[in-house]
């Protein structure tokens, strides 16, 4: 079964933000997919249920891009 994380992110303006965030939060594990779409400042994870989402938006915040709760 998977589990769909869907987080705003602001700060994410081209392919190399998009490449960015889609790398750190792939290498959590649990992590199945990750589409980040930088036009509409989204981030949408699809996981195995066992990623937390603190460690997502940790992920995220560690590559210098803010996540609006």
């Amino acid at each position: 079964m998977s589990n769909t994380i869907k987080l705003q992110v602001r700060g994410m303006s081209c392919g190399h933000c998009k490449a960015a965030v889609e790398k750190a939060v792939k290498k959590l594990s649990g992590v199945q997919t990750v589409e980040a779409t930088p036009a509409e400042n989204q981030v949408v994870v699809t996981h195995d249920g066992s990623t937390d989402l603190k460690t997502v938006k940790e992920a995220i915040t560690d590559e210098g891009y803010t996540v609006v709760d």
